[in-house]
């Protein structure tokens, strides 16, 4: 069976999922780029998972990151996300993070902040999994998340 892109990219689109900007410090310069490519993947050990696109201008950079971030964004903060998301524009603006305790930037009011470290990438098709080793976390008592569901953010109600 021949699987047209197009209509398996609306399929996988009506999975709803949240909304993360993944961090990192390449060249000395914080760097952040939105996903929705996040998974749990393990709480012993803590592990976590994110992929990202092969042809991402921000390829080299997280890809050879040996930390990392995943900042779970609030509804309060789809600025954000588009402004990750964004080609050219992913250099962080000094407003918006905080070098965590492990060295990696976090995004300031993110929902929650996994501080990782990388345990092992694998190419996945037009994507490298990327799977990494919760350090440190934290989390906002309180906000609702930035969700994303057939190619539009949505509210929980």
């Amino acid at each position: 069976m021949n699987i047209d892109g197009r209509e398996l990219r609306d399929a996988l689109g009506r999975f709803a999922t949240g909304v993360c900007v993944i961090t990192c410090i390449h060249q000395q310069k914080p760097l952040g780029i939105t996903v929705n490519s996040f998974a749990s993947v393990s709480l012993d050990p803590p592990l976590v998972l994110w992929s990202l696109q092969n042809d991402s201008e921000s390829y080299e950079a997280f890809a050879s990151a040996g930390h990392f971030a995943v900042n779970i964004l609030s509804k309060d903060q789809q600025h954000l996300s588009n402004l990750y998301a964004k080609k050219g524009d992913h250099l962080l603006r000094d407003e918006h993070f905080r070098i965590g305790k492990c060295g990696s930037p976090v995004m300031r009011d993110a929902l929650t902040t996994l501080e990782c470290e990388l345990e092992i990438s694998h190419e996945g098709g037009d994507h490298l999994i990327i799977l990494g080793r919760v350090r440190d976390m934290t989390t906002r008592p309180s906000g609702k998340p930035l969700l994303f569901f057939s190619g539009a953010y949505r509210e929980l109600h």
